[in-house]
């Protein structure tokens, strides 16, 4: 296994981390609890959870999982987060958390998945960051972090506060091109920063071909993909939610067999992977100056999840909801002035992609 530091906690923390979202049988406590010993043998010791996976269950699992890490003197640290804003709110979840999760104090604690500045403007004066520090103060949590899918300058504004000690983020070889920023930040203040959603998910093993340019002789696009993240210094942890002992393994042996880029031979990948992907949105913002306020970047976006999501019942409805928190109806509002389709260096049609977002 590979440590790296996360930014300036002093504490090391696994390359590849444990996800809490994507258990095979959350019911089936045991199974969960053998998953996550499993991989604490195989050093890992960043363990993510959120009151939100399976409805406070996969914290519940966590909690018995770390009690026989205890039981078997095994390292770990835990990462989970909240939606609550005010000093009340916050209060009785992580009371609550910490019963479920069995420990005295939460190591990374997230304020959960900011969406827009305004979201972020709204929780600041719901109190959150004097919260959290009162918590940190009693030693209720450890270190003060943040969760977010914010792209570009948005999410560097974020970051440059001078408040987190470290950020959970969306990062994959999918979306790789609207994240420089958020790297540019992380080195500026020494962030520990934690990456999710590895196989964009799950459209890069959707579309191996598409995805050839992170692949090297005999890799399979799933270890390629992964490895494409650990190639990166900036990135503390890589999260994978594992579902089975099966896949364990296989990531662990990813891991095991792992022979990392120069720096050179990574910017020469991606700039292979920007080569490759005609019709999708790089996300390089240009045309994220809308006079009506839609924000595109966004939209385009999600019209990716239509072209590359072949599994999902409603691609568009689902990236809208939970990743970006806005509505279809919302893309109804461009007037079709073509100042985006002018400023787009891919010619995408936006105009007309809007209009599908909107009526689909």
């Amino acid at each position: 296994m590979i440590y790296r530091d996360y930014g300036q906690t002093g504490k090391k923390v696994s390359l590849l981390g444990f996800g809490g979202m994507r258990f095979k049988n959350i019911d089936n406590h045991d199974e969960c609890v053998q998953l996550m010993a499993a991989a604490a043998e195989g050093g890992v010791n960043y363990f993510d959870t959120a009151p939100g996976y399976f409805e406070t269950r996969s914290e519940t699992v966590f909690g018995k999982g770390f009690a026989e890490m205890r039981k078997r003197g095994l390292p770990y640290y835990c990462a989970t987060k909240t939606f609550a804003t005010t000093e009340s709110g916050i209060r009785a979840e992580i009371d609550a958390q910490l019963k479920r999760l069995d420990i005295p104090a939460i190591d990374f604690y997230h304020i959960w998945n900011i969406t827009t500045l305004d979201n972020w403007e709204s929780r600041k004066k719901d109190g959150v960051l004097q919260t959290f520090r009162k918590l940190k103060d009693e030693g209720l949590i450890k270190h003060i972090c943040i969760s977010s899918h914010l792209i570009k300058d948005e999410i560097k504004q974020l970051l440059l506060e001078g408040v987190f000690e470290g950020i959970l983020f969306g990062y994959s070889a999918y979306n790789y091109q609207t994240r420089q920023e958020a790297f540019d930040a992380i080195k500026e203040k020494k962030l520990g920063s934690v990456v999710m959603n590895p196989l964009g998910g799950g459209v890069i093993p959707q579309h191996p071909d598409l995805y050839n340019f992170i692949r090297r002789e005999g890799e399979d696009v799933v270890s390629a993909a992964l490895r494409f993240l650990w190639d990166h210094p900036e990135i503390s942890v890589t999260l994978v939610g594992f579902d089975t002992i099966e896949h364990l393994q296989n990531v662990l042996q990813a891991m095991e067999t792992y022979k990392p880029r120069t720096q050179a031979e990574l910017e020469e990948t991606k700039s292979k992977g920007s080569a490759s992907f005609e019709g999708i949105c790089t996300g390089c913002g240009y045309c994220d100056d809308c006079p009506v306020g839609v924000p595109i970047p966004q939209y385009m976006d999600t019209y990716n999840q239509k072209l590359l999501d072949k599994k999902s019942n409603d691609p568009i409805g689902n990236r809208l909801k939970w990743h970006w928190d806005l509505k279809k109806e919302g893309a109804g509002e461009c007037t079709g002035c073509g100042q985006c389709e002018t400023a787009c260096t891919q010619h995408i049609p936006i105009i007309n992609r809007l209009k599908e977002i909107a009526n689909s």
